[in-house]
């Protein structure tokens, strides 16, 4: 007689598994305390013999030549919290790998609620691409734990069926084992998830859209929009119009779609009357209950504005470019991503150099030049002192001082000195060479280019994360006389999920005596939080009131405009000097003023007018600065923001 009652996946025998399947003769198992209480460490290596060890058990996921036979996807939930995260990550996951013919096995990893999600291979794969596909993924899957996927010489997970240290085992959930005893699984379908993911990763709407270079234009209707003449929509946005949206990510879809027709220079008239195409589904529905329900007229309109109105906002930010208009975009993205992932690997390996006392400090320097060389696609980057401390949250001359430690240390090189409006110019690392045009006549062929294509997904992702890192730890809070650098350093570190002293002391590169100095203060704040599991975000940001005890609120503000001005002075200085240096006209006439217009541009001319003189002829650099902000009072107008001016003063 047939049962309704759905099937529960047959469980293996742990041991017997891993004698089977393991890319090793070795597996490593879990020590214990003095007590016999189970910890998780697994620092014991034993072989693989005809009993099982006596405690958990992990096992590598990677042969002793480095290339992988197993993958698994560990989606970590260390706070009871977490267990849906885990859980919807760990579906997101193998809905990919299934998209790309691979055949996962989702696991409940032990009582806490954690995911493995594993997957078979006939043919090994190599470290760099499953490194990738782990990085790209971990984008849209926070709980995902990169270590054992980006590490292939000690990374491993405790196969299906092995015991918790706080009881219970790993249970299969989903799939069958038999697709890890005899996998199916190819270099190339990894490949086709990692470019999958990597087309998820620029799809996806970022939470936060950085303020446009320069005020945008408005329609009558008070939405914004990018002058220049329309063109026609890109191959990827036209697509994404006649996709089923709401069969997948909808909101995806969309963002494709604006973005898209926001660098085409469409306006919100032109993309509103596009509503009804597929690809617009998360406009007129939204989803509930597993189904897409209509909107209504009023909240459709309210939708479409505000994502119109963020596309326009980014790819102002954002110039596009891609492999419609740039075919050596993709191959450099992938190059930069690389330079730097290697800079910032080498500095998380180099903790004694950040516990000095401006080791906080420089590693703020190094990491913003890094984010410069993303945005830039190069290794060398122009910099001056005012724009490195701005964005890295502290002064000028000692963003100049760290500067030249880095430089002492080799960590950055010159590469030309600052003249005149143009700063000094930098280079990250050593000497890399980022081509402009693709590499012809090769006699051998590139193993790497299939990873090529990922190559702007994996710059997103870094430029995400360390723009993330630099804000968090750019605050008032974190500046001297509040909590200091080395607090904003820990701060920008942390996440919602609780992590060790010991881990974010290694995470920044300080001694751990002093990470727990500062996690203290973090906490008595109530910047931080600290429980059994460790030390975590809070939901709410109280970074603001505690600069306010401490009497630095609006302090990078004020560094800011500070700064703004002083660049201004010094392009005006410069403009005088431009001036005088010109050979004069016949016959001799009167140059504008300052705020008076010429009728006729020249050298002899500029928007700033003729600069202020004492009575001895001499510049007088007190009356120019009275008169930019005199300026800057009556027309309401405030300076710049920092990270989208041109540098101006040379340092």
């Amino acid at each position: 007689m047939s049962s309704c009652t759905p099937t529960t996946p047959q469980q293996p025998d742990p041991w017997l598994l891993t004698q089977t399947i393991s890319p090793r003769r070795t597996v490593r198992v879990a020590s214990t305390d003095a007590y016999g209480e189970v910890l998780n460490q697994y620092a014991s290596i034993r072989p693989v013999g005809p009993t099982p060890p006596q405690t958990p058990w992990a096992m590598y996921l990677a042969g002793t030549d480095q290339r992988f036979r197993l993958l698994c996807f560990d989606h970590d939930a260390k706070t009871p919290g977490a267990t849906d995260a885990a859980a919807r990550d760990a579906e997101v996951t193998a809905g990919i790998l299934t998209r790309a013919g691979l055949t996962p096995v989702v696991c409940a990893s032990g009582p806490t609620g954690g995911r493995h999600v594993w997957v078979g291979l006939a043919e090994s794969v190599d470290a760099e691409t499953v490194a990738t596909l782990a990085r790209l993924l971990r984008h849209l899957c926070p709980t995902l734990d990169l270590a054992p996927l980006t590490n292939p010489a000690t990374g491993c997970v405790r196969p299906p069926g092995t015991p918790h240290r706080a009881g219970g085992a790993s249970e299969v959930i989903t799939g069958s084992v038999g697709a890890l005893t005899a996998p199916t699984g190819t270099p190339a379908q990894v490949r086709a998830a990692a470019e999958h993911v990597a087309q998820l990763v620029e799809d996806t709407e970022p939470v936060h859209v950085p303020t446009a270079r320069r005020p945008l234009p408005v329609d009558k209707h008070q939405h914004r929009y990018l002058p220049g003449p329309r063109r026609p929509l890109p191959r990827a946005s036209a697509a994404a119009l006649e996709e089923d949206a709401a069969m997948g990510d909808a909101s995806a879809v969309l963002w494709r779609i604006l973005i898209g027709a926001a660098a085409s220079r469409w306006r919100y008239e032109d993309v509103a009357g596009l509503v009804d195409r597929p690809g617009m589904a998360h406009i007129l529905t939204e989803r509930s209950r597993g189904t897409r329900v209509p909107r209504t007229p009023a909240q459709a309109a309210e939708r479409l504005a505000h994502h119109w109105n963020r596309a326009v906002q980014w790819v102002a930010a954002n110039p596009r470019r891609d492999s419609e208009d740039d075919p050596t975009f993709a191959p450099r993205a992938a190059a930069i991503a690389a330079h730097v992932r290697q800079i910032q690997q080498r500095a998380d390996a180099s903790a004694g150099r950040w516990t000095t006392a401006a080791g906080p400090t420089d590693r703020r320097v190094l990491d913003v030049l890094c984010v410069l060389a993303l945005q830039g696609l190069t290794a060398s980057v122009e910099a001056d002192i005012r724009r490195l401390g701005l964005l890295a949250g502290i002064g000028r001359e000692t963003a100049r001082t760290g500067l030249l430690r880095l430089a002492a240390d080799g960590w950055i090189t010159q590469h030309s000195p600052a003249e005149g409006t143009r700063a000094a110019r930098w280079t990250i690392g050593p000497a890399t060479a980022i081509h402009n045009t693709p590499p012809e006549g090769r006699s051998q062929v590139d193993t790497r280019a299939p990873l090529d294509r990922t190559g702007p997904a994996q710059r997103t992702t870094l430029l995400a994360q360390l723009t993330a890192r630099t804000a968090d730890a750019a605050h008032d809070a974190f500046t001297p006389g509040a909590l200091g650098h080395h607090a904003g350093n820990v701060y920008a570190r942390s996440t919602l999920a609780p992590q060790s002293a010991h881990a974010l002391a290694q995470l920044t590169g300080g001694s751990l005596d002093r990470t727990v100095r500062t996690l203290h203060r973090l906490v008595d704040d109530g910047i931080l939080l600290v429980d059994v599991h460790g030390y975590r975000r809070s939901r709410r940001d109280r970074r603001t009131p505690a600069a306010t005890r401490y009497g630095t609120n609006g302090r990078l503000a004020q560094r800011a405009r500070t700064y703004a001005l002083e660049r201004e002075l010094w392009t005006w200085w410069l403009a005088e000097q431009t001036w005088m240096c010109a050979p004069r006209r016949a016959p001799a006439h009167r140059r504008a003023g300052h705020g008076q217009l010429a009728l006729i541009p020249s050298d002899e001319t500029t928007s700033y007018g003729a600069h202020p003189r004492r009575a001895d002829g001499r510049a007088d650099y007190r009356k120019a600065r009275a008169l930019l902000l005199e300026n800057r009072t009556a027309s309401g107008r405030s300076p710049a923001r920092f990270n989208s001016e041109r540098p101006a003063h040379a340092a």
